[in-house]
């Protein structure tokens, strides 16, 4: 099999928090879970550098929007490599490559006469001085009321034009904007209406339910065409006469990057890229929930019209992560950042927790009280405990090699229906239970390393003792296995300790005699009163996330 993931593009004007994290991760974990598997992945993402508040962020520092863009280019990076992320490339969009292949690609549109100008009003402020970009007009959404920004109204999830808003105002000054005219090109994107219904009808049984009926309200509503230039200084020069001073819209190079970024990974390894646009892929894209349309309706269009490519098959599209009971807010700082967090807590344990409380079809939570108790509970308790008892057993009393014994048929039985069954649940988008199947075997191994005493049975009764530990031993390296995908990081541990090759994804058996390492302790104890220092300084004013 042949996989693409896609994971979406990170704004690169701040810092990521946990809410970018939840809807970016089911992307590594698919990617190590194919690539455990044998199947030719290609994974790719990268930075989105362009846009207005890059340009805001700068002129309010007095540096130029490259100096931003990369500033947070280089922070978000560093940020998915401490997490583990398997990236094949991490890109952004400020490169010449990705500029340059989104420039032929825009030709193409307009080869393909699916570009038209069109004059239209558009919001500009007399106080900044410049026309608006949709997210920095906001007012009240004309659908439903609720105060809402110039492209989306994330109340009631309407797709909105700036000039529909009421009661306008700038959100970088907070003045009343003009409607000014300007000319722009459209995608007519109107016209794609039939096609993207077939697509929608095809594909759309590997959707998530909130991007199934998101695309279908947007679907019954008519689609509409859709600017692809603003005026704007920072972004990618529009390479058509008369449009040189406009810039091609981010919405549209963006999310074209998830192919320029495979068209760039391949020129750098000499590889084609095509075998993964083409038939007989896979193709996941792992995005949060505000950016459905944008996967399921808009990149759809693009690649039809560009035509002979592959289209988005499963979309695995994230509801929204609250922290503390309150919705996510940069503004006012109501976030938890992940530089702060990678600097004080396992990357393992933000991962765990961020799975097991993933927002896969509602939204979900964070408190620092239940992120805390996981840790000490789920990963220290069951999983360390259980992995740390065993190999110190077989360092103390067996001088650190594996003791002799066999593998009893129904722990193998168990063993492969865990893989097939965790591996199914991965595939269709189910992360939260397939953790959940893994440490059920760890209940169930800890409750068995109980009842089998080896304590007391390696003077009583040594060949008992013998297999018990051999048959924990077993477990422990299935678990390096099963547990990859999801605990990187103590589970090369755990490879390591065992003198294990590198991992895969079927039952696997350490032979008796193997002469372990020290076992490493694999996740410290978390003091308790951490929880009320992490949510005081969460609830201090002006420092909602330590930033």
């Amino acid at each position: 099999m042949t996989v693409f993931i896609g994971g979406a593009w990170p704004y690169a004007n701040g810092s990521l928090h946990l809410g970018h994290l939840v809807a970016l991760l089911p992307g590594d974990l698919l990617a190590r879970y194919f690539r455990l598997k044998g199947e030719e992945v290609l994974y790719v993402s990268g930075s989105d550098c362009h846009g207005t508040p890059i340009v805001l962020r700068s002129k309010a520092e007095g540096v130029s929007p490259a100096v931003i863009a990369d500033r947070y280019h280089q922070e978000i990076a560093a940020c998915f490599e401490q997490l583990g992320f398997t990236y094949d490339l991490y890109s952004r969009t400020d490169c010449a490559f990705h500029r340059h292949a989104v420039q032929k690609l825009f030709i193409k549109l307009q080869e393909r006469d699916k570009l038209k100008p069109r004059r239209v009003a558009q919001v500009y402020c007399n106080d900044c001085a410049q026309f608006l970009a949709d997210r920095y007009v906001e007012g009240n959404c004309p659908y439903c009321g609720e105060l809402a920004r110039g492209d989306q109204c994330e109340h009631c999830s309407a797709l909105l034009d700036p000039l529909e808003i009421i009661n306008k105002r700038c959100k970088v000054c907070g003045s009343s904007p003009v409607v000014k005219e300007t000319e722009h090109l459209y995608f007519t994107l109107a016209g794609l209406q039939p096609e993207i219904e077939e697509y929608f009808q095809q594909y759309s049984r590997h959707w998530r339910e909130n991007a199934v009926k998101l695309t279908e309200r947007y679907l019954q509503e008519g689609l509409q065409d859709r600017a692809v230039t603003r005026d704007l200084p920072w972004g990618i020069t529009v390479p058509l006469a008369g449009f040189e001073s406009k810039r091609i819209y981010v919405w549209v190079e963006a999310v074209l990057g998830y192919l320029t970024a495979s068209m760039e990974w391949a020129q750098q390894r000499g590889q084609s890229w095509k075998r993964f646009w083409g038939d007989g892929v896979r193709s996941y894209f792992v995005h949060g929930k505000d950016n459905i349309p944008f996967h399921t309706i808009i990149l759809p269009a693009l690649l039809k019209v560009l035509g002979g490519f592959h289209l988005p098959d499963r979309i695995l599209s994230s509801e929204y992560l609250n922290i503390e009971g309150k919705k996510i807010s940069t503004s006012r700082n109501w976030a938890i950042w992940l530089p702060d967090m990678l600097a004080d807590y396992p990357a393992d344990s933000i991962r765990y927790f961020m799975i097991a409380n993933s927002p896969e079809k509602r939204d979900c939570n964070f408190s620092w009280e239940e992120f805390i108790n996981s840790h000490n509970g789920e990963l220290l308790g069951a999983y360390g405990n259980f992995v740390h008892r065993t190999l110190v057993f077989v360092e103390k009393y067996y001088q650190g090699e594996i003791p002799g014994g066999i593998v009893p048929k129904q722990l193998a039985k168990k063993l492969e229906d865990l893989y097939k069954t965790t591996g199914e649940k991965i595939e269709k988008g189910e992360f939260k239970s397939a953790l959940e199947g893994v440490f059920t075997l760890i209940r169930w191994a800890n409750k068995f390393f109980d009842q089998e005493q080896p304590w007391l049975t390696r003077l009583s009764n040594p060949g008992n003792c013998a297999q018990a530990i051999f048959v924990c031993t077993q477990i422990i390296a299935n678990l390096a296995h099963l547990l990859e995908p999801f605990l990187p990081f103590s589970t090369e541990k755990i490879r390591l300790c065992l003198r294990m090759n590198d991992p895969f994804w079927d039952l696997t058996v350490i032979p008796a005699g193997i002469k372990i390492q020290t076992p490493e302790i694999l996740f410290p104890r978390i003091d308790q009163k951490r929880i009320a220092e992490e949510r005081e300084r969460l609830n201090k004013k002006g420092n909602g996330g330590r930033c």
